[in-house]
């Protein structure tokens, strides 16, 4: 009996030899490696401006490629569109007012739990290369790395449109750097190798590379891409006067000029993360921080809550989730929703301080989407949209088919986006859309108390943080900084 029960132990323990390796391989696929994260951004794109989207103008073949492989979020909104506002709702997951960003040029509270906080606390390598415009010390001065707000590898400025011979930051160094030449390529070639040398580790990694183009100038891409407009027949949009249209073809020549080449170092960037091996398990992001209006309505830049200055492209590609067969999402993605939907398609917690939605499992086909609006806000004009150039206070609601404004006097906007795109005809005060007017109106002052949003006057909220302002009501960054002090460069 002995012998019999020896020999079956023995067996056991041969079985469980050979076993072992299978079942610790099996463990292992049971929880998938984290997904890597390269968020790209860049700045003043409008949704409408892609070849994907059936701009005829646009020459854009690997952004193209690219949203046919990936999810394109139709309806992705920058909620307050102009850049330092939606950057610290991007960081947040927060709306202006709770972080108290809603000027360019102010910084976001370092205490603030941000985006790559999150992943850098749940083991992933932090990068960021380019614009950052959350500092409010000027912008072109050093920013520590106490203000770096979770970002371990940094090469970054504050702002610059100097594309051409534009400055950074290297990690916790004061010496002020200047990428080679125009600083889309040499800031896509540093995210490549970024990129090559994380997939080598075991660690997953989130990369923010931040473009500053196609931000005017408009005129200082490489000739090379330049040259591929030069002879083009721009098309004009309708809602631009006529009066001012050859100005905007003129631009146009050279805001095209500067997508095409952050597309071809798109492109590249695809093709790195496809050679390292790591593309099925690696989120890719293509978005941007507003639009251009470029002419539409007789204005130019952002802020305003038409469609070419809040609707902004937004591409998700994710193989290992969502496959590689293209497909559209009606989504309403505003920009403090960005955060948690990313950490929830990473498998992350979202922190409480979240005020965005997760719309992950909307993507992934889990949940069910009941966002039926969206809230846009401008809680005070400034800059290149002070009061002399029109700029006034606004709240508004974005559904899939509406956008509804109102101003410090009422209802100011209201367009049916289905049948009038290009919004040529304001329907606010139409006795025959005054059931919608009210329907959106209603669903407007719910989102402000949802939001704890009075719509004061602007300069209520900035005498309230006691922010610095020039004649123009814009916050100061050449000599003096939002909280009055010193520029120090």
């Amino acid at each position: 009996m002995m012998m019999k029960e020896m020999i079956k132990r023995n067996i056991l323990l041969a079985i469980l030899f050979i076993l072992a390796p299978v079942l610790l391989y099996a463990g292992k696929q049971q929880t998938p490696k984290k997904p890597n994260v390269v968020f790209i951004i860049v700045d003043q794109w409008r949704a409408q401006a892609t070849g994907y989207s059936g701009d005829k103008n646009a020459i854009t073949p690997n952004l193209d490629r690219l949203a046919a492989r990936s999810i394109n979020v139709k309806n992705a909104i920058s909620g307050m569109p102009v850049c330092t506002p939606y950057r610290a709702s991007l960081m947040t997951g927060q709306y202006p007012l709770t972080h108290r960003v809603f000027m360019n040029d102010v910084m976001l509270d370092t205490t603030k739990t941000t985006i790559a906080k999150v992943y850098k606390n749940s083991g992933y390598t932090t990068g960021f290369i380019g614009k950052w415009h959350i500092d409010g010390h000027g912008r072109s001065s050093y920013i520590p790395e106490t203000r770096h707000q979770g970002f371990e590898y940094w090469k970054a400025l504050e702002c610059t449109h100097n594309y051409n011979q534009s400055a950074y930051y290297e990690g916790n160094s004061d010496k002020k750097l200047f990428w080679d030449g125009y600083d889309v390529i040499a800031q896509s070639n540093d995210a490549s190798t970024y990129i090559s040398e994380q997939a080598k580790k075991d660690k997953p990694f989130t990369l923010f590379l931040s473009l500053g183009p196609p931000h005017d100038p408009y005129q200082s891409a490489p000739e090379k891409y330049r040259s591929l407009y030069a002879n083009k027949d721009m098309q004009i949009n309708p809602n631009v006067p006529a009066e001012i249209r050859e100005k905007v073809k003129q631009d146009l020549i050279g805001y095209y000029s500067h997508m095409t080449a952050i597309d071809d170092y798109i492109g590249k960037i695809w093709q790195t993360i496809q050679e390292a091996g790591i593309e099925n398990n690696t989120i890719i992001v293509f978005t941007a921080d507003h639009g251009d209006l470029l002419g539409a309505h007789g204005s130019w830049n952002k802020q305003q809550p038409y469609e070419e200055s809040i609707r902004v492209p937004f591409l998700v590609h994710y193989p290992a989730l969502f496959g590689t067969n293209g497909k559209t999402s009606p989504i309403l993605l505003n920009s403090p929703d960005i955060m948690p939907t990313l950490l929830g398609l990473s498998g992350l917690p979202i922190p409480k301080s979240v005020e965005g939605v997760d719309f992950s499992g909307v993507l992934k086909g889990t949940k069910k989407d009941n966002i039926t609006h969206t809230l846009i806000s401008c809680v005070q004009p400034f800059g290149q949209w002070n009061r002399k150039r029109g700029g006034k206070e606004y709240r508004g609601i974005i559904t899939t088919q509406y956008t509804y404004a109102k101003d410090l006097n009422g209802a100011w906007l209201l367009f049916d986006n289905g049948k009038d795109p290009f919004q040529l005809t304001n329907l606010a005060g139409n006795p025959d859309y005054a059931d919608t007017q009210n329907k959106l109106e209603k669903l407007l002052q719910a989102t402000l108390k949802q939001r704890k949003d009075e719509f004061k006057p602007g300069m209520e909220y900035v005498k309230q943080w006691n922010y610095v302002v020039d004649e123009t009501e814009t916050v100061p960054y050449n000599t003096v900084n939002f909280e009055g002090k010193k520029i120090i460069e």
